[in-house]
């Protein structure tokens, strides 16, 4: 099939954006469960946790069960576990029953990122690999910022349990396509082993610990200052004047950005190389986060689609980079590995972040996580020998 690597990206991005969608709505319904059930910051970082936490728990075994099942049939029934959760959500009465069924669609959820981007990587495998694993980025992104957009809308017309029913609904519809689809495509069935005349990869295949370390380490900073900063966002927001309805619009500007971020930065990183373009995103995310908590809430609204840019571009070099450092044969269980330890840092952050804001308040924790994305700059010297960027980065 002549187009069929360009297919298989396709529908790798739909099951993206139909679960970066899921992901995201949560960050606008928080301030209206906090309103709701009268949750403390601390609390409402552990709903954020709740999800994220289940997303990183079955990471590796996702990874590992692909080897021997294929890629299409996990991703049908993870993205079905997710659909359920979030319709049986709009039952819940109180936080604890929230918390949990949260907890059920974030481990539906977990089978996505490692087998798509192995879909994808697999599909590009002669080529162009880091472009269409950006391209693939993007389209969470996309994802993100309409799916935010129509449910921040919807749940302002029919509540917020409704509108989560709504897009569930959606969700169940997607599960029950995903394996005719991938059939037809030929892609995401269990691997048949054939001998290789060089050596077998063994264990987790990484070809250079180190700078797998490296990158892992990277990812980890850069996802815990994401869900660490969006998920106190709307709050730092509100207390400016504005509107809970202006939520959802904060939260498509941020995705629209990091729709673009994801997508360039992928590219930048394929000319410029790895090293320049994540040292610059990650620069430029604590200027500007410093700028939104500072900010009078015009130019804070106003610089969140470069923020957004800045804060998500940085995810598409790390992707493409995993792949460089691992054998093509173990790129299913590295992608779950990478994946399970950055979703786990996203999943402690905003736990994290909550305490702090309960005890000093949002302005100072948001500065606090600003600084902290720095820390990647000498990692990336750490990681330079290991990538080999076009650029000489």
């Amino acid at each position: 099939m002549k187009n069929r690597p360009r297919a298989v990206l396709g529908a790798a991005s739909s099951i993206h954006f139909l679960h970066d969608g899921f992901s995201e709505i949560l960050y606008v319904f928080l301030p209206l469960w906090a309103r709701e059930f009268g949750l403390s910051f601390t609390q409402v970082g552990l709903i954020r946790s709740a999800y994220t936490g289940g997303m990183s728990a079955f990471q590796i075994p996702a990874g590992l069960l692909a080897e021997r099942w294929g890629e299409r049939r996990l991703l049908a029934v993870g993205t079905a576990v997710t659909a359920v959760g979030f319709i049986a959500a709009g039952w819940a009465g109180s936080f604890v029953p929230l918390l949990i069924l949260l907890l059920a669609a974030g481990l539906g959820s977990s089978v996505q990122h490692p087998l798509s981007s192995s879909l994808v990587s697999k599909a590009y495998e002669t080529g162009n690999r880091r472009t269409a694993l950006g391209t693939y980025n993007f389209s969470g992104d996309v994802g993100k910022a309409g799916v935010a957009a129509a449910i921040g809308l919807l749940a302002g017309v029919i509540g917020w349990r409704a509108a989560g029913a709504t897009y569930g609904l959606l969700g169940v519809a997607a599960a029950v396509a995903i394996v005719p689809l991938l059939s037809r495509l030929g892609a995401g069935d269990r691997e048949v082993r054939v001998p290789s005349a060089g050596p077998a990869a063994s264990g987790w295949g990484i070809r250079d610990g180190r700078g797998f370390s490296a990158l892992c380490a990277i990812g980890m900073i850069d996802n815990a200052t994401r869900t660490g900063f969006l998920t106190f966002m709307p709050f730092i927001l509100i207390s400016k004047d504005l509107g809970v309805g202006g939520v959802g619009l904060a939260f498509a500007l941020v995705f629209i950005g990091g729709a673009t971020g994801k997508f360039v930065c992928g590219l930048a990183a394929d000319r410029v190389g790895v090293i320049r373009t994540v040292v610059l995103t990650e620069i430029a995310t604590t200027v500007l986060i410093l700028t939104v908590v500072a900010a009078p809430l015009p130019l804070a609204m106003g610089v969140l689609v470069p923020l957004g840019i800045a804060l998500n571009g940085t995810s598409s070099v790390l992707y493409g980079t995993v792949a460089d450092l691992v054998a093509s044969q173990r790129r299913s269980r590295a992608y779950a590995l990478y994946y399970s330890l950055t979703i786990g840092a996203s999943a402690l952050a905003p736990t994290v972040w909550g305490f702090v804001s309960d005890a000093a308040g949002v302005p100072p924790t948001l500065t606090l996580v600003s600084l902290v994305v720095l820390v990647t700059v000498p990692l990336c010297l750490v990681l330079r020998p290991a990538v080999a960027a076009p650029a000489g980065a």
